[in-house]
């Protein structure tokens, strides 16, 4: 599977962390930056070309990187195809996909912990969507309304 990161500053080091992570699990990491720890930097700059390459299928899947987690989240939503959340727990890394296919993940750089964060990368990249009628329903709502 290839999967996309991506972090502003307040991820940067998380970022880090995660990529040789990825890699010794044995998935094919593109990151899309930052590529230095920048104070400046602006998360959309960054999470915008991840989220486009998660909706294009560039990367099956991504996690995004910012201090708290809510604006990569924010903004990797504004791209249409992409179902990102914000996971502070185990159940919701699965979940979300198996019942909402979500295919971004995000998480706080300054609030989660690394080996939390490897635990829910893990559980998210290990997820399958069910496919279930009624998820499958729900989603379809979401992506018309993504279309209007």
């Amino acid at each position: 599977m290839k999967v996309g990161i991506a972090a502003d500053h307040g991820g940067y080091a998380l970022k880090e962390i995660i990529r040789p992570f990825l890699t010794d699990l044995g998935y094919e990491v593109v990151d899309f930056g930052a590529y230095q720890e920048d104070k400046l930097d602006d998360y959309p700059d960054l999470i915008i070309p991840l989220a486009r390459a998660v909706a294009s299928k560039q990367v099956e899947r991504g996690i995004a990187v910012c201090g708290s987690g809510v604006g990569a989240a924010i903004v990797a939503n504004k791209i249409a195809g992409v179902r990102a959340c914000l996971i502070n727990d185990h159940f919701s890394a699965h979940q979300g996909v198996e019942d909402d296919d979500m295919n971004l993940l995000c998480l706080g750089g300054r609030i989660t912990g690394f080996r939390v964060a490897e635990e829910f990368i893990q559980t998210f990249l290990e997820a399958k969507f069910t496919g279930a009628e009624r998820h499958q329903r729900r989603l379809e709502k979401v992506i018309q309304l993504e279309n209007e």
